[in-house]
């Protein structure tokens, strides 16, 4: 099945609204500079059901903050399959930030999903999920978002191959900040492609 038509039967009656957004994320997302020209023959694939896929780790009504949230990924299409979340989309640049405004008013999704602009070592809230894609080495990530989520909650980045040799990369700043990490293969339909995330959580 092409990734329209996984995505259609993930999203059920939700389609519309994730092809409201994908229509956005290949025409104003492409035009503003968040999505490359090469990758709207296969947002679908690579960026779609590559994040919602996450939503298998996240439990019912969680609160979840998408960190560096860029164009909305991977919060959006979780928040769109999942109504029973509230989302947070923390994102630093205003030229993003504008972008994400824009688009949660354009979906309708403004009653769960708000957009706040700042960086996540700047926030002071705490959350029951926090997920990441293509933001920096989980050590890093570590050092800004564990307090977002510590001590009752959990970190939710993709990393596709590199994950576990950034779980090894970080085991000193794991350890000191009694954590523990591992890698979960993560899909959003039996027959989509698999994806690795990283699941970080409180040790013991």
């Amino acid at each position: 099945m092409e990734g329209a038509e996984l995505a259609a039967v993930i999203y059920g009656d939700k389609y519309s609204t994730i092809k409201q957004y994908v229509d956005i994320l290949t025409s104003t997302g492409i035009t503003w500079g968040l999505l490359g020209p090469r990758e709207a023959d296969r947002v679908w694939e690579r960026h779609v059901l590559n994040c919602v896929a996450l939503e298998s780790v996240v439990a019912v009504g969680a609160s979840l903050v998408d960190v560096g949230s860029g164009a909305g990924l991977p919060g959006l299409p979780i928040a769109i399959a999942r109504p029973d979340l509230e989302v947070t989309l923390l994102e630093p640049l205003l030229r993003r930030y504008t972008f994400l405004t824009e688009t949660v008013e354009a979906l309708g999704l403004g009653d769960r999903v708000r957009v706040e602009r700042g960086r996540a070592e700047d926030c002071d809230e705490t959350f029951d999920v926090v997920t990441a894609r293509a933001v920096a080495p989980l050590d890093r990530l570590l050092g800004w978002c564990t307090p977002l989520f510590y001590p009752a909650g959990q970190l939710v980045a993709l990393k596709g191959s590199s994950a576990a040799q950034e779980i090894r990369d970080s085991r000193p700043r794991l350890i000191a900040s009694h954590l523990e990490a591992e890698v979960r293969v993560v899909r959003a339909h039996a027959l989509a492609e698999p994806t690795s995330a990283i699941v970080v959580r409180r040790a013991g």
